[in-house]
Parts: C-alpha cells; structure tokens; sequence
C-alpha cells in the first residue's frame, strides 16, 4: 500500500511539473513575441463637392476574422475633409504597435450624427445607414514583422462613396467605397497639365481605375498606392470644350515615382472634323 501511495503522489507531483512547465515556456512565448508598427493612413479619391466631412471614432483592426478579435488602435473621434488629402497628402488615422502576424481585417468606426458634405456652398448632413455599430470592414491581410512599420493606405473615394438620396431630410447618403493597399509594395505618378483649367486626373489598367486625383493650384498631380505594373493616365477637364488626353504605357515600380512632366490637354475640335 504504501508503495501505490508514493507511486500515486509521484504522478501527481510530476503533472504539476508538466503542468508549470508548459506555463512557464507559454509565458516565455508570449513574452519574447515580436513587435512591429502598423500605420493607418487615410487618402482620398475626389468628388463634385467643397467638402466631404467624415467623422472617425476609432481603427480598429483583427487577427481572427471573427467579431470577437477586434483590437482598437487609435480612436481620433475627429472629423476629416476628404477633399483635401488629395495628391499625396494624407492622413494619419492609427499608429499603433502590435503583435507580429497577420492580421486579416481593418475596420473604421464611423459617427452617424457628425458627418457632412458642401455643395455649391450649403452644408448638407451626409446619412450612414448602416456601419456605426459594426464599423466599414475591409480586408487587408496586413504582415505585421519585427521591428518594421507597415504603412497602410485608404483611399477613400469620395466621388462613388456620397450617394444623392433625394428626398428630404436625408438628402445624401455615405455609402463608403475605399480600397486598401501596402504602400511597400506600390509606387506613383506624377505630373502636371499646361493648361489652365482644373482636371481630374485616373490610372487606368483596361476599364478599371486603380487611382484617382485632380490637379492643384499649379496643374501639378500624384497618383498613389498603384502596385508595380503598366497604366493608361487619363486626364479629363473638368470644365466642357477640351479632350480627353491618355497617355498609355506608364509603368509604376515599387518604392519610386514616375514622372511623366507636364502634359497639355488641347481644346476640343467645335467642328467635329
């Protein structure tokens, strides 16, 4: 008896051993994790408006895909006037450290009282019909590594994302369009029209735009987050009575600009021939 007694005690005292032990080397583990950056930032697509005011709460983003992972990152609670992070100016809406791996999702939490649109001067409330509660999710499948910051960007597009509702009180609606990319694996373009009217400016690969912009106070433009690969630059006035110029072949490589120099868009022919 007494000899099963000890043989009992001692496989007891051995599972607790076991049982410490794979607490011990769990701690390790989660202690010697790595830790990378990832920043969030926040870029716009243009539209037919003075401004498009979105109002962020919080970024959030997930390592599970399921509703039980999320992970705030930043909460700005701030408004931003879309129509001004065009060519390469943007915003930054998380930077945050977090655990290395992949992490599949990204979510923006949006106010549904706070957000407007200006047209022709009138402030008009801009209605989120749904999105406030779960948030505006999109799949990223970010690789967060040691030490290294992975910049993400949103383009936010603006022209596709306001919807005119028509009928009073909600008069437009935010249906958000926006596409995510890894900045380290794109490039841009940069140019400029000689002319002197506003234009809006589109990469074009076949009948898609990758990105879009218009130009500024000069005629200069940047066309960003465009993954390595050949366009179609389109550039459209925005007023009638000039044609449409493509110039085609643009090739974009990772981390560089290619410049295309000034670009001149000629007057339309009034008489067709």
């Amino acid at each position: 008896m007494i000899r099963s007694i000890l043989k009992k005690s001692i496989t007891a005292i051995a599972t607790v051993a076991i049982f410490f032990t794979i607490g011990c080397d769990t701690d390790a583990i989660n202690a010697d994790a790595g830790m990378g950056t990832m920043e969030v930032r926040l870029h716009d697509a243009p539209g037919d408006y003075d401004e498009v005011n979105v109002f962020v709460e919080s970024v959030q983003v997930n390592r599970t895909e399921s509703d039980g992972g999320w992970q705030t990152i930043n909460e700005p609670n701030q408004s931003f006037d879309l129509l001004k992070l065009t060519n390469g100016a943007y915003e930054v809406i998380g930077d945050a450290e977090l655990e290395t791996g992949t992490y599949p999702q990204i979510r923006l939490i949006l106010s549904r009282e706070n957000n407007t649109i200006v047209k022709d001067g009138i402030e008009h409330d801009l209605f989120i019909p749904s999105g406030a509660e779960t948030g505006i999710k999109l799949q990223i499948n970010a690789e967060i590594q040691d030490d290294i910051t992975y910049v993400l960007l949103l383009d936010f597009d603006a022209g596709r994302s306001v919807v005119k509702a028509g009928e009073a009180p909600i008069n437009y609606l935010l249906q958000p369009v926006i596409r995510a990319t890894n900045e380290a694996i794109t490039g841009n373009i940069d140019g400029s029209v000689s002319s002197a009217v506003h234009a809006s400016v589109y990469a074009m690969q076949g009948s898609e735009e990758k990105s879009t912009t218009v130009t500024g106070p000069d005629g200069e433009f940047r066309l960003v987050g465009l993954e390595a690969g050949t366009y179609t630059v389109s550039i459209e006035a925005s007023e009638d009575g000039y044609d449409i110029k493509n110039i085609d072949d643009i090739s974009v490589t990772v981390g560089e600009t290619n410049d295309i120099g000034e670009q001149e868009i000629s007057p339309s022919d009034a008489s067709g021939e």
